[in-house]
């Protein structure tokens, strides 16, 4: 006895199985996950912005009867003037402590993505829901970080309405360069400061993927962040762009002085301040200090002409100083924006990778 048989009927869906569910269905699953973390991060942003705009406020003002005071040297204008110097005093603490909002922003949002899942034990079931494991995990980092990114800009502006008096008055380094009072506000601007937040968020996001704990990964966060910050401004932005050199002893105040040599008769002699020998041969006073070194900011002496390169300087030396010129500071905006943001993405994409990977 035989019995016949018919091909299976080919599935209409095809054979790959159901369609997995659209990326708009895991949007709203995102948001109930992370609505209070975000709810956090804006509610801070938003009392932040209030007190800038408060205190941004004195400022324009003071800065404004200022510049419209007449004769700029009489009694008056000088009081207007100490009363806007002084309003530095008032702004320059929240300029150090506003640099721990990315920090804090990206690590507190960012390490619970993956790593509240997998300490709860709840990825067994988030991840076989019909939506994929990498699709998953990019439904919940790339929205996030584009909110984070666009909060923090939108405040960041605010920042720089706030300082803009100072920078009005030849602070247009802002720190990029040295002493300057505005030495923070560098990582605070339209550019930095969003890119320093979505790759906190991005280094969160990946330690809480290998840690696998909340809390343990918000502060590995935080020390990577410290460290990727001492590197950025210790090691790597004087070497943004090339640094100009120059025998001009009259720089700008604003020039991030890298380094200073002497040479004498067109060959190297020495390196920073001259020997006291041989100050005292050539100079009738006593030697005045440093001539300014790597990292210096404001022009150091050679910003209003180096009373050792004018008394040395008909001897046959001559001063050379290697510096990074204001004019560069968007140029250095944009290059740290983009290496940050690159990684950024270079850090999501090993998440998902490991995400993927991972046995459930």
């Amino acid at each position: 006895m035989s019995a016949l048989t018919l091909p299976a009927r080919p599935d209409p869906e095809g054979d790959a199985g159901p369609r997995p569910i659209p990326w708009r269905r895991m949007t709203g699953v995102t948001w109930r996950q992370h609505r209070i973390a975000l709810a956090g991060a804006v509610v801070l942003l938003g009392v932040l912005s209030a007190y800038l705009w408060i205190e941004g406020t004195s400022v324009h003002h003071a800065y404004a009867a200022v510049t419209a005071c007449r004769p700029a040297g009489s009694a008056a204008c000088q009081d207007a003037a100490a009363t806007f110097n002084a309003t530095w005093n008032d702004m320059s603490i929240p300029a150090v402590l506003l640099q721990l909002l990315p920090a804090l922003i990206g690590a507190f949002v960012g390490a619970p993505v993956p790593a509240r899942e997998l300490e709860a034990g709840t990825f067994r079931f988030a991840w076989t829901q019909g939506f994929g494991r990498w699709r998953w995990t990019l439904a919940k980092l790339v929205p996030l970080a584009v909110v984070l990114a666009a909060a923090t800009y939108a405040f960041s502006v605010l920042v720089s309405w706030c300082y803009q008096p100072y920078m009005a008055t030849g602070n247009q380094d802002l720190g990029i360069y040295g002493d300057s009072p505005l030495v923070t506000v560098f990582g605070l601007r339209e550019v930095t400061f969003p890119a320093w937040t979505v790759a906190t968020f991005a280094i969160a996001a990946l330690a809480g993927m290998l840690i696998r704990r909340v809390v343990p990964a918000i502060v590995a966060a935080l020390a990577v962040y410290a460290g990727l910050v001492v590197a950025a401004v210790a090691l790597l932005r004087e070497h943004y762009l090339a640094p100009l050199v120059t025998s001009d002893s009259n720089l700008a105040g604003t020039a991030w002085i890298i380094g200073q040599w002497w040479t004498k008769d067109g060959r190297f002699a020495f390196a920073d301040n001259p020997p006291d020998s041989l100050v005292n041969q050539f100079c009738n006073f006593a030697q005045s200090g440093p001539t300014g070194k790597g990292g210096g900011g404001g022009g150091g002496p050679a910003s209003s002409g180096n009373p050792l390169a004018q008394c040395l300087g008909p001897h046959g030396y001559t001063l050379w100083t290697s510096y990074q010129p204001a004019s560069r500071f968007w140029p250095f905006q944009w290059i740290e924006g983009g290496w940050l943001l690159a990684l950024a993405v270079l850090l999501i994409g090993v998440t998902v990778w490991l995400v993927q990977r991972r046995a459930a």
